[in-house]
């Protein structure tokens, strides 16, 4: 004896709206990866602009010591040496290191940005634009 299947009360979705539901998860998809990309390019452009920060920051705090020392400031060439250009992992210079005079193009993942290198005086620190 075979039991005859109720078709009528069978309860699920229909193929139509399963393949609409798969489109509107394809189009939040879609843009939720444009949005992401765009993110991450942000990202790296703060992390290079905090890198410039550093380096004035830097920049200013051996000026400083070598002003309140007691050879006190003497040549620009002095301070550059004592100066550290490595931002850490991610950064990259071209050239590295840095031109003490010009400056150079720091880099952080996919974002560059060419720096030049105002000189340090004995009235100011030197300065990264």
């Amino acid at each position: 004896m075979r039991k005859k299947l109720n078709v009528l009360n069978e309860k699920g979705f229909t193929l139509i709206e399963l393949i609409s539901v798969m489109i509107i998860m394809g189009v939040v998809a879609s843009v939720s990866i444009q949005k992401f990309e765009g993110v991450s390019d942000t990202a790296s452009e703060r992390a290079l602009y905090a890198g410039i920060k550093e380096l004035n920051i830097r920049e200013s705090l051996v000026w400083s010591n070598l002003k309140i020392s007691g050879s006190g400031y003497s040549i620009d060439e002095n301070l550059y040496d004592a100066l550290d250009t490595d931002l850490g992992a991610g950064y990259e210079w071209a050239p590295d290191p840095p031109d003490r005079e010009t400056g150079g193009t720091l880099s952080f993942r996919s974002v560059s940005i060419a720096l030049n290198r105002q000189i340090s005086t004995a009235e100011s620190a030197g300065n990264w634009q």
